[in-house]
C-alpha cells in the first residue's frame, strides 16, 4: 500500500484554481522530487499532504486515512514537513532547534537519550556539529537550512517533506544534501522535495512528478519526464539532454 494517495485533489485560492485533479499515489523507500515553474501549484501540493491546506477537494490518504483526520501528533510522529525558511525570534542555540524535532516523541519534562543520540545522528549527517553552541539567528541561511534539515532528520519520521531544501545553500551542500535525501529512502523513507533544480533533480531523485498551471504534466522517472519537448512546453525555455554511461540525465540550457 503506498503511504500517500491523492485521488483528483485540487485547491482554489480566492476563486483561482490553483490546483486540479492531482491524482498520485507515493510508495515507501522513494524519492520524489517535485518541480514545475513559479506558480505551477507545487507548494499547494506539498502542503495539502503536510495537513496544512485542509479546505482541498478530493481525497489526500495517509496509510489509508484522510491527513485531515489524522490527530496532529500522531501525525507528526509519522510526517515531518520542511517548509523553505523558519523565523526563530528566541536565542535557542541549534543544537535546541535540532531537539525540537523530537518534540512528537517526548513523553515527559525531560529528553531521553534516544532524543539526544538522535540530534547528535542527524546532527554529524548534516554537517551542523560544529556550530551546534550557536545562536540560531547568527547562522548564514545555509547553515540554518541545514539545521532545520536535521531538526527534521531527528524527528525520524517515515515521510519527509521538504520545500525547496536546499535555498541559500551552495554548490557543496546542495549536492550534499541531495545525497542525503536519496540515502534516506535508500533506509526506508519517503522523502518528497519541491524544487527547481531540475538537474540536481535528474541526478537524486527516482521520481519527478512535473506541474504545471496547477496539473500534473508528467510522473515518471527523471530520464522520462526531462525531454527537450517537455522542457520547452513547460518552463518555455530551449534545452539539450545529455545522459552519461550510468545513464543519468544531464540538461544543458539554451540550446
Amino acid at each position: 500500500m503506498s503511504l500517500f494517495s491523492l485521488r483528483e485533489v485540487g485547491m482554489r485560492y480566492n476563486g483561482v484554481q490553483v490546483l486540479e485533479g492531482a491524482t498520485l499515489a507515493f510508495p515507501q523507500a522513494q524519492f520524489v522530487a517535485i518541480a514545475g515553474p513559479n506558480g505551477a501549484g507545487k507548494s499547494t501540493l506539498l502542503g495539502i499532504m503536510a495537513g496544512l491546506r485542509p479546505n482541498y477537494t478530493g481525497a489526500c490518504l495517509y496509510a489509508g486515512k484522510e491527513v485531515t483526520e489524522w490527530p496532529r501528533r500522531a501525525f507528526a510522529r509519522e510526517v515531518c514537513f520542511l517548509p523553505q525558511s523558519v523565523k526563530m525570534e528566541f536565542p535557542f542555540t541549534a543544537e535546541q532547534v535540532v531537539l525540537m524535532g523530537r518534540t512528537p516523541h517526548c513523553d515527559g519534562l525531560f529528553e531521553s537519550p534516544e532524543d539526544w543520540e538522535a540530534v547528535e545522528r542527524a546532527m554529524a549527517r548534516t554537517d551542523t556539529l560544529p556550530f551546534r553552541g550557536r545562536d540560531f539567528r547568527s547562522l548564514s541561511g545555509g547553515e540554518r537550512q541545514r539545521v532545520l534539515l536535521a531538526s527534521a532528520v531527528a524527528q525520524r519520521p517515515k515521510t519527509l517533506l521538504l520545500d525547496e531544501p536546499t535555498t541559500y545553500l551552495d554548490i557543496k551542500y546542495q549536492v550534499a544534501i541531495y545525497r542525503l535525501l536519496r540515502n534516506l529512502s535508500r533506509e526506508g523513507l519517503l522523502v518528497v522535495a519541491v524544487t527547481h533544480d531540475l538537474n540536481l533533480a535528474a541526478s537524486f531523485a527516482d521520481r519527478i512528478v512535473l506541474l504545471n498551471a496547477g496539473r500534473i504534466v508528467a510522473d515518471a522517472p527523471p530520464a522520462e519526464v526531462l525531454a527537450p519537448e517537455v522542457i520547452l512546453r513547460v518552463f518555455g525555455v530551449r534545452s539539450r539532454v545529455e545522459r552519461g554511461p550510468d545513464g543519468k540525465t544531464w540538461i544543458v540550457y539554451g540550446e
